[in-house]
């Protein structure tokens, strides 16, 4: 197998560009199951691509009781 070389990312670089606040976080891992459905909810509703961060990390939050 050939050898590949590869370029290390630093820690600058991000597949998303504008990161969740820090308020944001703590306000989604405070709110209830059905607080966070229906704030997802309303975001794919409402279809806003400018806010996909606190989208997944609504999923995210969701995705822990569910398992």
């Amino acid at each position: 197998m050939p050898n590949v070389r590869t370029q290390r990312i630093g820690p600058e670089a991000s597949i998303v560009p504008d990161a969740v606040s820090s308020e944001v976080v703590a306000e989604v891992l405070a709110m209830s199951d059905d607080e966070c459905l229906a704030r997802l909810a309303q975001a794919l509703a409402d279809q806003d691509t400018e806010h996909l961060n606190e989208v997944a990390l609504l999923i995210g939050r969701l995705a822990v009781p569910i398992e």
